[in-house]
């Protein structure tokens, strides 16, 4: 987990020092969706979370 961390504050550092920091946002969204897939399909939030959708 530390990595996963650490790689995405590098990739963030690199999209402010790049001048990219309008795809912040859209980063933020897509990790928060990845999360709730994987949290969806490995817990009994699965129906609950499919509601969403």
């Amino acid at each position: 987990m530390k990595g996963i961390i650490e790689t995405l504050r590098e990739f963030a550092q690199l999209l402010w020092k790049e001048k990219m920091w309008w795809m912040i946002p859209m980063v933020i969204v897509l990790v928060g969706l990845m999360g709730l897939i994987v949290l969806g399909s490995s817990s009994g939030l699965g129906p609950f979370i499919y509601t969403l959708f």
